[in-house]
């Protein structure tokens, strides 16, 4: 099942955010295995070096952006994304191009802490937890 991650979701890790890293740690583990694949949109990817940057020297942010790209598969945003966000009739833009992302690489889901922000989704959103419990049912 292909699974886009939300940017909060890979921050919950990165920076050991208790008590929501456990689950994301979780599922993050899941995408190492395979046994989920796991896709970031092309935004998430520079909006966590800039905050990591923040954290961490440029060089750390860099290898950790390399870490989550050996990981992940990066969805891309490109003109049809900018587009179709512009008229999904989401509240928060950022979040349109997220769910419009994850629309174009097929996914199955968008893994989220901010379900609401999402109440026009055209795909299902579930926090870690909702869907390390999917997850499991289906197994």
């Amino acid at each position: 099942m292909k699974i886009l991650f939300d940017t909060n979701v890979i921050l919950d890790v990165l920076l050991d955010r208790q008590p929501f890293s456990q689950p994301a740690t979780q599922l993050m583990a899941m995408v190492t295995r395979a046994e989920i694949s796991g896709y970031l949109c092309a935004t998430t990817v520079t909006t966590i070096h800039y905050l990591l940057s923040r954290h961490l020297d440029c060089r750390q942010a860099s290898a950790a952006i390399g870490t989550i790209c050996d990981m992940f598969a990066i969805a891309s945003v490109n003109q049809l994304v900018i587009k179709n966000a512009l008229t999904n009739g989401f509240d928060d833009f950022e979040d349109a191009v997220l769910h419009e992302a994850a629309t174009g690489v097929g996914a199955g889901a968008i893994v989220t802490r901010n379900g609401k922000d999402f109440t026009r989704a055209t795909i299902p959103v579930f926090t870690p937890v909702e869907l390390l419990a999917v997850l499991k049912s289906l197994n």
